[in-house]
């Protein structure tokens, strides 16, 4: 976590302490509700890793409801709507990239499932491993991105790079088998 005292007011306003994540502070605004994952970036440990899983539940549980036309346009409208939030979301934590903010980890994810289905279990779960390790390494350009992208759009995009590169592990793996 970054705390960015740009983030915490105009220039001759006095700054701001960074605010801890919690239940309370989630639920005083509903764009933070989205942007905390509804509550799963509330989690005292990993909290990116909780948010990937509730990406992964609720593709199960929409997957069923959903086209992937459908599943397009929320992943499309979801990483826009996700820039403009997860940013407010982040100015008001005073924090520049807060860790309980998942809903970038829930699109990606969103994304890289919509692109391996139909996959089993155990595919699925590989591509779980597989973007958790770039989201977490940020190997080089996925931390390129990560130091010089500020705001929602740096939020949000960083790991939309991570999910290309799990889907270039996963599509290289699938060449080969």
């Amino acid at each position: 976590m970054q705390t960015d005292p740009t983030l915490a007011g105009e220039p001759n306003e006095p700054r701001a302490a960074p605010r801890k994540a919690s239940a309370r502070f989630m639920l005083t605004h509903p764009l933070h509700i989205l942007s905390l994952g509804f509550g799963s970036g509330l989690s005292p440990f990993a909290p990116g890793t909780v948010g990937t899983l509730f990406a992964w539940a609720s593709f199960v549980v929409f997957n069923r409801h959903l086209t992937v036309a459908e599943w397009g346009a929320l992943i499309v409208v979801g990483f826009i709507a996700g820039c403009w939030f997860t940013g407010f979301t982040a100015k008001k934590m005073g924090i520049a990239d807060p860790s309980p903010v998942v809903w970038d980890e829930i699109v990606a994810f969103w994304l890289v499932l919509l692109l391996v289905t139909p996959a089993t279990f155990t595919g699925q779960l590989w591509a779980f491993i597989v973007f958790r390790f770039f989201d977490m390494v940020k190997p080089p350009p996925i931390r390129y991105f990560d130091r010089r992208l500020k705001g929602g759009f740096g939020i949000m995009f960083d790991d939309l790079v991570a999910a290309f590169f799990t889907l270039l592990v996963i599509a290289l793996w699938r060449m080969t088998v």
